[in-house]
């Protein structure tokens, strides 16, 4: 089987091979052998599975988010320090590779049925390829069959979004109807139940951005994108037989789904899977866990901020929470806070062992440590190691893409709020709330996060989102579509510090875990990690500040300005194919 996989792609190489538009395609390899049988048709869209643009790990996802403060300050987002000679991106092979099967899908020896099936799983893969394209540059040249050496295409210009948009729409509404299998056991395919999942992502996206970006001129044609992302959502929700996993109680069921080495059925609709056997591991422990490896992110307190309390309400309505210490403002919270970042009794195994794992400072920069992706033991810890499975497509992202997709065309009903985010938030250990929508909207979501929103219900889906979906790789794209790329400048701020020198501790298992010192490091007591929180460290500025000077919040890296300009709501062409085809054009404020 693997001998005939392996020939399988080398006869897919030959068939495709164009990385730019500009560049002359070949097709030299015989077709017979791929396209007659339906062993043929499953091989080559298997290999869709591995092109470049698909999602396989969790390792980075979120990296470059309003939430994450991480090691250094993206090029993107320091004032003029980005343009078209840095952008990337602009890559056709894959689309190529799409459009050459689905040119060549037609062999009447293969009933129909089973060749609108694969073609369904190929236009899948072309519409996520183009729903790419589009979140990074917007207009982009529509491209529906594979070019030939002469065809005017490959020197044209860039098609208008609504064109594309439509056509992806139409790509996804094949998979629909024709992907014969609804509900893969092993949860690694795309089924049709996947291809839903995506229709109500890729509409939610477009609806929201179309309504939101009113420069489009598209805000009329948002309603018909929403309603399309809320059907498909609600489809799934009354066909596809999944639930929110429960298992183990609400304490412990949200992050089961992301430390299992097994997809959790019941809720994860499609899954990368690892195997130890074959060495398809990956390297999360060693991305979250690593001072050196890595982004090091650490969530913001900001961020942080937005988990509820246990009884529903919000944990800022509290006035004393500005000054409240780790330990405490961890406790009586949603419980997916203590399952997203290391706080309260959180233990990891060494050697066999398990030890008292409290935010080590030598992983993070504001004392919130992630722990959603990384499993317990160290022994994952030091490489690509990882077993666990990494989610694609969850039924929790379904519900809140039909809850938000319900809000903002006005129609979410207190049935809907109880089936989607009150399942949510009762999985989270929430007990208020959780049947009727929001009457108040909140002003730290207001005046943090979404000042130009004042409906508490789309205020509290957006909430329940960040904090569902956290880490998972949708907070850029929802940034995006939302219009609220400011948010990226954003203060990175941490926990908050009563004074220095003072150690902390922050687990309460009675050992001190931190203290915080400006000029000469004080005595050491033994297990404390001392931070220096001077202006300047050895002749050099200091990234890790307190705000208030001797006390206040973590800060960290101030000093290094971050910009967000309108034009970034779209990455530039790359310069080099401009320069080959400068019909394209390029995106305005990026000449």
């Amino acid at each position: 089987m693997k001998k005939q996989y392996l020939l399988i792609l080398l006869c897919l190489m030959a068939f495709a091979s164009c990385e730019t538009l500009d560049q002359e395609p070949e097709s030299t390899a015989t077709k017979s052998a791929v396209f007659s049988t339906e062993s043929g048709l499953r091989l080559y869209t298997n290999s869709f599975y591995s092109m470049s643009f698909m999602p396989r790990s969790s390792t980075s996802r979120d990296a470059m988010s309003d939430y994450l403060a991480v090691r250094s300050v993206e090029t993107f987002l320091q004032p003029g320090a980005y343009g078209a000679n840095l952008s990337s991106g602009w890559s056709w092979t894959d689309l190529r590779n799409i459009n050459y099967f689905l040119e060549n899908n037609k062999d009447p020896n293969v009933p129909l049925a089973v060749r609108n099936n694969y073609s369904g799983i190929a236009r899948y893969y072309r519409a996520y390829f183009y729903l790419e394209k589009i979140k990074r540059f917007g207009d982009v040249p529509w491209i529906g069959k594979p070019l030939a050496i002469d065809d005017p295409a490959l020197y044209g210009k860039r098609d208008k979004r609504e064109l594309v948009m439509d056509s992806v729409l139409a790509d996804i509404n094949f998979a629909c109807e024709n992907i014969t299998v609804s509900n893969d056991p092993s949860r690694t395919t795309v089924t049709k139940n996947v291809a839903y999942a995506f229709k109500s992502r890729l509409c939610l996206f477009e609806g929201t951005f179309r309504k939101y970006h009113t420069e489009l001129g598209l805000q009329a044609s948002a309603t018909s994108w929403l309603n399309d992302a809320a059907a498909s959502a609600k489809y799934l929700m009354d066909n596809g037989g999944y639930s929110l996993n429960t298992a183990g109680g609400p304490g412990n069921s949200y992050r089961q789904v992301f430390i299992s080495t097994v997809p959790i059925a019941t809720e994860v609709l499609q899954s990368s899977i690892s195997d130890l056997t074959l060495n398809v591991l990956h390297d999360a422990n060693w991305w979250w866990t690593s001072g050196t490896y890595g982004a090091k992110a650490s969530f913001t307190r900001t961020f942080i901020n937005t988990y509820l309390k246990l009884d529903g309400t919000p944990y800022t309505n509290d006035p004393a929470y500005r000054t409240m210490v780790f330990k405490d403002e961890v406790k009586n919270r949603d419980l997916r806070l203590k399952q997203t970042i290391r706080s309260g009794d959180y233990k990891r195994v060494s050697g066999g062992v398990q030890v008292p794992a409290p935010p080590l400072f030598s992983y993070t920069f504001t004392g919130y440590q992630p722990i959603k992706w990384t499993l317990d033991d160290m022994y994952f810890d030091a490489g690509s190691l990882n077993n666990n499975a990494v989610a694609l497509y969850r039924y929790a992202e379904v519900l809140l893409n039909y809850a938000e997709a319900k809000a903002e065309l006005g129609t979410l009903t207190d049935g809907d709020w109880a089936q989607t985010i009150g399942r949510l938030r009762e999985r989270g250990g929430i007990t208020g709330g959780l049947s009727s929508k929001p009457t108040q909207a909140d002003p730290y979501l207001m005046a943090n996060y979404f000042p130009g929103i004042s409906d508490a219900t789309i205020l509290e889906i957006r909430r329940e989102r960040g904090i569902e979906l956290s880490l998972e790789g949708f907070r850029f794209s929802d940034i995006l579509r939302w219009k609220r790329g400011q948010l990226m400048e954003q203060e990175w701020n941490g926990f908050y510090v009563p004074s220095l020198v003072t150690p902390m501790d922050l687990n309460e298992d009675g050992i001190l875990d931190v203290a915080f010192y400006q000029g000469t490091a004080p005595t050491a007591v033994p297990g404390v990690t001392y931070v220096n929180v001077s202006p300047t460290a050895g002749g050099r500025t200091n990234s890790q500040l307190l705000k208030n000077g001797s006390s206040g919040e973590l800060t960290w890296m101030n000093e290094i300005p971050r910009k967000w300009d309108d034009k970034m709501y779209y990455y530039p062409i790359p310069q080099a194919d401009l320069q080959r085809n400068p019909a394209l054009g390029q995106n305005a404020g990026w000449q």
